[in-house]
């Protein structure tokens, strides 16, 4: 009777699989059509066609409308096709993510698109791929082609007879023009600038992109959008000195452009710009980070510069990003359970929170952490290092004290008179939709001290794959590069707390640790033990769950889709019942500020809304797995947390480490010879994965990009420490 059922259910589920994986494609394809579209639409729109043609048509269709305006076509040409395209991506993801659980085993073995994936170091780009170069490139060229093309209309008709007039001369003329098509130019940057650090981003993810992998495109976005607006408020200064004009700067206009604002904005920008800069960055992080949060003056001077119709162009970009913060604001409300931490001899803490079983995550994720007793504004990022699911009600992160805030919390955990509790607020986890180790026969990882920190999750992923879903699992070589002997230590962690020894999976690790600046091991007596501190749990406390339930990807197209329904039926309601009755749709009446304050307050009301509705509905959905993990945990004594933590430490007490020395071997005094080890391995698919220091990343680089070794496939790993 089973095999019968067996047989008879798999056709179904065959099929099942089949139609989602149809309907899957055909979504991709209108992503993929609209995409296409929107871009056709940045480039002809510089151009007379689209002026003289499509212009008055699209005009003689929304203009005279009573309900959204001269607004109502940027809202149609510029802001629908975005939010469109995040939608269906929220709805693609929902369906990947059933029929890629559904198929756990499957193993994508074919490289596609391998040679164009290789690194290339570009000088100011650092390591890109042969994709990301071409997109650049190509991204460059729709501006310069932009910029351009306004140009070689404009220009023609600016001559001595046309300027006369205006007592200008005809320099002075192209000028201003100039500084004019630069604002313009810099805007289809702007429309971009926000999508690349929305972490929850479908548009991202349908592409395969991650908000932590994408960072790089938003600091490019960003120099280039400074770069422009500079440009653009410096030709106006000029135009107005030489033209005896400069009263224009401290212009606010009621109905027209508003100079003054654009100075603000451009101002914040430039505040924000200059503590971007690595120099800066690194060496007053706080500064960096505080003024960053200038981009909510730059956007809302920006909005009372160019006037709220115009501004639709950079909107869809910015209220995805909106959605995004408002629903990572409601997440760090509440305090999160944190079950215990490892203190490690190297400065480095291993911090233990509770989760439900319901919250998933993909090795290399991401988490954001507040610790109000250090700062109740900052907000850092760590790397998880535990796997979903080799630890279902347990979340990692490792933390090095390297920074002011991290040797803070270092001291604060580790010293004698530890607390016995900790304020935790999270957001997170953010990470890749997945990820294709099983593709290769073997993964070469190469850290250089805290870089080890994302292979931790990777391999703890891995030994629950070989363990529990019988598939073969790739070879690992761990080539690891540390200072000192005392970050030997971190080894440690690539066993969970709750783990088993190594020689009980069939992981196939090779661990090659190398210290550099000692020429021979540590005596033992100098030796500080690994120790696990227990913390007390606190009833207001709870386990990390997921923002928005399981099928967090359709409730976030929910929220996209019907925010924006609400925010088009009360601006239609707004402008139909209170602007136009003044202002007749002739633009010339009412306040343009006004009209930017009242349509920016409407866009918040309905993110809030919507968000917070959903949001208070899976917490709801979501509380009772919080309620039985908390109901666990008061079962136990106050000197074990949970029963499960309280295993974990006497399993990891008597745990045998040899497995795991057996399978290492130390090289004191010298660097690995990363070409000769990596050329001389001869598997067919060899993933190379490296995260550490800028000179490390680009040696990897150069040799998987030499083409000597066709085996070798490189990818960059960003981490969070």
């Amino acid at each position: 009777m089973a095999q019968t059922s067996s047989s008879s259910s798999s056709p179904s589920l065959k099929a099942s699989s089949s139609v989602t994986n149809d309907f899957q494609a055909v979504i991709m394809a209108l992503i993929l059509i609209v995409t296409i579209g929107y871009f056709l639409l940045l480039i002809v729109t510089p151009t007379n066609m689209y002026r003289q043609i499509w212009t008055p048509k699209i005009k003689a269709h929304t203009t005279n409308s009573t309900y959204f305006g001269a607004q109502g076509r940027t809202l149609l040409m510029n802001t629908f096709p975005l939010i469109f395209i995040a939608v269906l991506g929220c709805v693609y993801l929902h369906l990947w993510k059933k029929s890629n659980d559904k198929n756990i085993n499957r193993v994508v073995k074919k490289q596609k698109l391998a040679l164009w994936k290789r690194p290339i170091i570009m000088k100011g780009l650092g390591i890109v791929s042969r994709i990301e170069l071409g997109f650049f490139v190509m991204f460059i060229a729709l501006l310069i082609w932009t910029f351009a093309s306004y140009l070689h209309i404009i220009f023609p008709t600016i001559t001595p007879k046309s300027v006369a007039k205006s007592g200008e001369k005809v320099w002075e003329a192209k000028l201003e023009d100039s500084g004019l098509r630069l604002g313009l130019v810099g805007n289809i940057c702007l429309t971009f600038l926000f999508v690349p650090v929305t972490r929850g981003s479908s548009v991202l993810q349908v592409f395969g992109l991650t908000s932590e992998a994408s960072v790089k495109y938003h600091i490019w976005l960003g120099h280039i959008v400074m770069t422009l607006f500079s440009a653009h408020g410096i030709c106006y200064i000029i135009y107005w000195a030489a033209t005896h004009q400069l009263f224009e700067m401290l212009k606010w206009g009621k109905t027209d452009i508003s100079n003054l604002a654009g100075e603000l904005s451009l101002l914040s920008g430039l505040v924000l710009w200059i503590a971007t800069f690595p120099r800066i960055r690194r060496k007053m992080f706080e500064l960096f980070f505080y003024t960053h949060h200038f981009y909510i003056l730059f956007v809302v001077f920006f909005v009372f510069h160019v006037g709220v119709s115009y501004a639709c162009i950079m909107l869809p970009g910015f209220f995805l990003f909106m959605v995004d913060r408002f629903l990572r604001f409601l997440q760090s409300r509440s305090n999160v359970r944190l079950v215990s931490a490892r203190v490690l001899p190297c400065e480095t803490l291993e911090l233990n929170f509770s989760k439900t079983k319901g919250l998933s995550y993909t090795p290399t994720s991401i988490m954001f952490v507040n610790v109000p007793s250090i700062s109740k504004l900052q907000w850092h990022p760590f790397t998880i290092t535990s796997s979903s699911n080799l630890e279902p009600e347990k979340m990692s992160i490792a933390i090095k004290g390297e920074g002011s805030w991290s040797k803070k919390l270092y001291q604060m955990i580790s010293s004698p008179n530890s607390v016995d509790r900790l304020n935790v607020s999270v957001e997170g986890p953010y990470g890749p939709p997945s990820t294709h180790f099983l593709r290769h026969d073997l993964l070469v990882m190469v850290s250089g001290g805290s870089g080890i920190t994302p292979f931790i999750s990777i391999i703890r992923e891995l030994i629950h794959t070989s363990e529990s879903q019988k598939c073969k699992t790739p070879e690992i070589l761990l080539i690891s590069v540390f200072k000192n002997s005392e970050d030997l230590t971190m080894l440690d962690l690539l066993l969970p707390i709750s783990g088993a020894p190594l020689e009980t999976c069939k992981l196939g690790l090779q661990i090659e640790a190398f210290v550099t600046r000692e020429k021979q091991p540590t005596s033992t007596e100098d030796k500080k033990d690994l120790r696990t501190i227990w913390f007390k749990p606190n009833p207001s406390d709870k386990p990390i769950t997921p923002i928005l339930g399981q099928n967090n990807w359709l409730w976030l197209g929910a929220i996209i889709s019907c925010s924006f329904i609400i925010f088009l039926i009360s601006l239609g309601v707004l402008n139909r019942y209170y602007i136009y009755p003044i202002d007749k749709n002739t633009n010339d009446i009412f306040s343009y500020p006004i009209k930017a304050v009242l349509n920016m307050l409407i866009i918040c009301i309905s993110i809030v809304i919507t968000s917070s509705a959903a949001f208070v509905w899976n917490k709801r959905q979501s509380g009772t797995d919080a309620k039985q993990i908390q109901n666990i945990e008061g079962a136990t004594p106050m000197a074990s947390p949970n029963s499960w933590c309280y295993n974990a430490d006497r399993e990891m007490e008597s745990l045998p480490q040899q497995s795991l020395f057996q399978s290492t071997n130390l090289h004191f005094g010298e660097r690995p010879d990363l070409k000769r080890m990596l050329f001389e391995r001869k598997e067919s698919s060899v993933g190379v994965l490296v995260c550490g220091p800028k000179k490390m990343r680009h040696e990897v680089a150069n040799i998987c990009s030499s083409g000597l070794a066709s085996n070798l496939h490189f990818e960059s790993i960003s981490f969070s420490w």
